[in-house]
């Protein structure tokens, strides 16, 4: 069964979202500006510990969930400055 590359799946109890990356792969290298909030900012720090290379993220809220996101990054192996 062939998975279309976004995925919606609902019930009553539950939501899945299925992500298939296209075949072939590829890299994605660009800019994105939003606003520093908590909950951009965790998004920011776990994308960046992600990807590969090195990931440069300005307006970062640095409070203490962002602080502790980051925390627990650093004890899966990213390296996060600042």
């Amino acid at each position: 069964m062939a998975v279309d590359p976004f995925t919606l799946k609902t019930s009553a109890q539950r939501q899945d979202l299925i992500i298939t990356p296209p075949s072939g792969g590829f890299a994605l290298r660009g800019k994105i500006s939003l606003p520093g909030d908590k909950s951009i900012s965790h998004r920011a720090l776990m994308l960046g510990s992600l990807a590969q290379g090195e990931t440069k993220i300005q307006g970062l809220l640095l409070g203490e969930d962002p602080r502790s996101s980051a925390s627990c990054f650093r004890a899966m192996g990213a390296e996060i400055s600042e």
